[in-house]
């Protein structure tokens, strides 16, 4: 948090007026007028001691009529941001690799592993292949827990939860599953969406512009 500058401390006094000695007499010295008691010095970080402002009296032509309430539906919000979209060029069979590599740039960089979900086009990710073998009731457990990074395949990409980081490995699979598993996952991507497969396949037969 920004620091608070400390306020200096405010002496105030009054003196009166010096008198001109009128002509053939010496005006005795008027004694200096006490001033206000000083004000005691703030903490560093918090506001001295305010003085109430004496009021103000107000005539009926001092005080401003009220602006009347504006009329129509209210301002919509800002729509939010539309997700961000990168493209890491791998052949189908690195795209499973490519995506490992980002996942693992993203949490050096601070990113929160319940952040981030992968998705595969074509074989599933080891991971998620380990976890089904105990049944899907426990793999979604994990899912719902939220508290790691979770890895799924296109076929259930529309059970999964959005989060703000999606990585989608197009590691195989048709060309039909490839071309709808993307728009889902910009769907589910809040900030980022990164695509890792070839280029030419994602946006050409994908016709997505990335």
């Amino acid at each position: 948090m920004p620091l608070i500058p400390e306020e200096p401390q405010i002496h105030e006094s009054a003196q009166g007026p010096r008198a001109t000695p009128a002509s053939g007499r010496t005006a005795p010295t008027p004694r200096p007028v006490p001033g206000p008691r000083p004000v005691a010095p703030s903490r560093p970080g918090r506001p001295g001691p305010l003085r109430p402002a004496p009021p103000v009296q107000r005539t009926p032509r001092d005080v401003a009529p009220a602006k009347p309430a504006p009329s129509g539906p209210p301002a919509s919000a800002p729509t939010s941001a539309a997700p961000q979209i990168q493209l890491i060029p791998a052949s189908a069979e690195g795209a499973l690799d490519a995506a490992e590599e980002a996942v693992d740039l993203l949490l050096e960089s601070g990113r929160a592993p319940s952040d981030v979900l992968v998705v595969t086009t074509g074989e599933q990710h080891p991971w998620a292949a380990h976890e089904l073998s105990f049944g899907e009731a426990s793999y979604w457990q994990q899912h719902d827990a939220g508290d790691d990074v979770f890895y799924t395949d296109a076929a259930a990409l529309s059970r999964a939860a959005s989060r703000p980081v999606v990585v989608v490995a197009v590691n195989g699979g048709s060309d039909d599953t490839a071309a709808s598993a993307l728009p889902l996952a910009l769907s589910r991507a809040g900030a980022l969406l990164i695509v890792c497969g070839d280029p030419k396949k994602i946006n050409t037969v994908l016709g997505v512009g990335v």
